[in-house]
């Protein structure tokens, strides 16, 4: 690829609801710039963005995926993202590294839930913008209703910059209104003509729209719109581009990535409005050795730094680092340092990505978007730089998880392959998140949704041939007691020579304040039971509350105290009092009125208003209690509690309520009482599948 200049870069998202046609987006720039001379299909499973098994077998985008092109001698990095939520990971970490975003809206659906997202992950990134309205071919679509609604979500800086020229099956092209052309599509070519007659008073009045809209972004050119003076198509453009670089305008095309209608023209307002990596915010580092904020410009000039922003795990390859050069520029075979870790890399052969394909690169200068294999100690967010210039970048900040589930081997003795497959889908996923309970003894895993953890078992099957399955977590139940009782517990065994014998008297008592999950007490006066078996009951105890009585789960909030007993001057040893306490404690902890507890999580939910009463409604039904309610910005915050065996799968019912449009979050409170008739069907079901086993 040519050397280019980092002016000449453009590093663009495509983000959007799902199936809003970003990925036919893609597909029809690669198309137009030459990279293909065939125009792939989703369908079809043959697009260059989607390539992973699972994106072609469920035909939507699971990760993001570059595709740089050449268009009028720049070179526009694309990075074609996913618009289903459980993958919202991937577009965090596209938005890192974009400059500028389209969003594409679907026209038949018009603003949906996907695009508000996106709009608020870009403006929170404080990244310049742009709308394209897709599938105008299709039936029943308006593009006048789309702007209306744009502009209503978004504002009135919103502004058309193009319009739809016939509709659905008719739809042919549109008006450019910057030049206040028509540019039609005929094959592989646009043509251009004079506006149709019935377009023509729509056009003017936006276009004067945009001719304010560019003059307010500068003096000159305000002075010179006020005085009636005519503004040239240059100085048109280059207001436009500082309002979309202030993100004051947010531009409008429309077109069909399908039919490849207005995708040429998107392309040109890309490298018309939207920023080079010169014109974009200037990222801020911290300075290794002074620990100061620093803005580090993307200048190639200057020492080179460079920020991994998503890592790749290839089975054949190996790791693959993606990266964005922020300043100065990268050679294969530099040798640069790893702040994060405090470790060199050497790097090898450096490559573009396009879709699957690699393409080699000398060098790549600031701004540029880029990929190394097989980096030692480097990590998703990692910084790269000149030793002698030390920088880190602040990595992006990735949602948490909402929903956990136990993951198991279908075949015995795939235990290590499945830890080590998802040791390297972490590295590649940082909102997946893998734990080993150790309570329960079970693998948990925890993503953004059931779609998200349903595709990590694909990949563990695909990329490092382990099939697995998933089940719903066993929960950490605990036993106690709510009265006192005392036991007794007498070992006594004859078999020739020495013989076995001890005997204790043990009261249990429950610890109602909390204050401690065992306490044991020695009470014993008199020496009926010698010193030197005390420790040996006490440990017994401890082993003992391992497992209750009810259905097998820790006891909690217990005090032991033994009081009484008595021993043998040649039978009794260390092991008798141990099997002694063992006794009582059964006895004892049956005759306390055992009760089941279960683990009560804190959940904040935030939604818009209109989704409320469903919320509440739903948390009743899951046994929850609501705390109280507040707004929180544009939604409302509802605070409850819940227990958490009513709440694996909340993430699945809260965006089916909702659209998608609200969030929560959950930690660990307590321990309570289980309800006596739900108590009954867990011990039942724990003690059945004990049977089984």
């Amino acid at each position: 690829m040519k050397d280019y200049k980092t002016e000449n870069l453009r590093n663009v998202g495509l983000f959007g609801h799902g199936s809003s046609g970003k990925t036919t987006m893609a597909e029809a720039m690669l198309f137009n710039t030459g990279v293909l001379d065939r125009f792939g299909k989703v369908e079809d499973g043959n697009t260059v963005t989607d390539y992973d098994p699972e994106e072609i077998k469920r035909k939507i985008s699971i990760s993001a995926a570059m595709a740089p092109c050449e268009w009028k001698e720049k070179r526009i990095n694309i990075i074609d993202t996913p618009g289903y939520f459980d993958f919202v990971g991937e577009t965090v970490a596209s938005l890192k590294v974009a400059d500028g975003a389209i969003i594409a809206v679907d026209s038949t659906g018009g603003v949906e839930v996907g695009a508000e997202k996106a709009w608020d992950l870009v403006s929170e990134g404080k990244k310049s913008c742009m709308f394209f309205v897709n599938k105008l071919d299709r039936e029943n679509t308006s593009f006048s209703k789309v702007v209306e609604q744009l502009r209503e979500a978004f504002g009135n800086k919103v502004v058309p910059f193009a319009l739809p020229i016939g509709s659905e099956a008719n739809f042919k092209g549109l008006v450019d209104i910057i030049d206040m052309k028509a540019k039609i599509r005929e094959g592989n070519k646009t043509v251009v003509e004079d506006i149709p007659a019935n377009l023509k008073a729509e056009a003017e009045e936006y276009r004067n729209v945009i001719i304010e809209a560019a003059a307010q972004t500068d003096e000159e050119l305000m002075e010179k719109y006020f005085n009636g003076e005519e503004l040239s198509r240059e100085e048109i453009v280059k207001g436009l581009r500082l309002g979309v670089v202030s993100r004051d305008v947010v531009p409008v095309i429309c077109g069909s990535a399908a039919k490849n209608i207005g995708v040429d023209l998107l392309m040109d307002a890309v490298l018309d409005y939207l920023p080079s990596p010169v014109d974009a915010e200037v990222p801020e580092a911290v300075n290794v050795k002074s620990k100061e904020k620093i803005k580090v410009a993307a200048d190639r000039n200057a020492p080179f730094s460079a920020q991994v922003y998503k890592t790749i795990a290839d089975p054949f390859v190996g790791k693959i680092s993606m990266f964005r050069v922020m300043s100065g520029e990268m050679k294969a075979d530099m040798e640069v340092l790893n702040p994060n870790k405090e470790k060199k890399e050497k790097l090898s052969s450096l490559f573009l990505l396009r879709g699957k394909k690699q393409v080699a690169a000398d060098k790549l200068i600031a701004g540029d978007i880029g990929a190394v294999a097989k980096l030692q100690y480097t990590t998703t967010g990692d910084t790269l730089c000149d030793a002698n210039k030390l920088v880190m970048f602040e990595p992006a900040t990735f949602p948490e998880p909402s929903i956990s589930m136990a993951i198991e081997p279908k075949s015995k003795g795939d235990e290590d392959k499945i830890g080590s497959g998802l040791q390297r889908l972490v590295e590649e996923d940082p909102t997946l998140k893998v734990e080993k309970n150790t309570e329960t003894k079970q693998t948990l895993i925890s993503g953004i949704g059931e779609q998200h953890l349903e595709v990590v078992t694909k990949k563990l099957q695909n990329k490092f041939g382990v099939e697995v399955v998933l089940k719903d977590p066993k929960i950490p139940y605990r036993e106690t007691i709510r009265k006192s009782a005392k036991a007794e517990g007498k070992h006594k065994k004859q078999s020739g020579g020495h013989g076995q014998y001890g005997h204790v008297w043990v009261e249990f008592e429950p610890i109602s304040d909390g204050s401690a999950d065992f306490e044991f007490v020695d009470k014993i006066v008199g020496g009926v039971v010698p010193r030197q078996y005390i420790p040996a009951v006490e440990k017994g105890l401890r082993e003992c509350v391992e497992e209750g009585v009810l259905a097998g789960f820790p006891v909690v909030n217990i005090k032991c105290t033994l009081y009484d007993g008595s021993f043998h001057p040649v039978d009794s040893a260390e092991m008798p009092f141990k099997i002694a306490a063992s006794l009582a404690y059964k006895k004892g902890v049956a005759d306390a009125s055992p009760v089941l507890l279960e683990p009560i999580y804190q959940i904040e939910v935030l939604v818009p208003d209109e989704y409320m009463g469903d919320i509440i409604g739903d948390l009743n039904k899951k046994r929850g209690r609501i705390l109280g309610m507040e707004p929180s910005g544009k939604l409302q915050k509802v605070s409850a509690e819940a227990p958490l065996a009513e709440m694996f799968k909340y993430a699945t019912d809260l965006r089916s309520m909702t659209q998608a449009r609200g969030s929560f979050s959950m930690s660990f409170v307590r321990y309570e009482e289980v309800p006596a008739q739900t108590a009954q069907k867990i011990i039942e079901a724990v003690n059945a599948e004990k049977e089984k086993e």
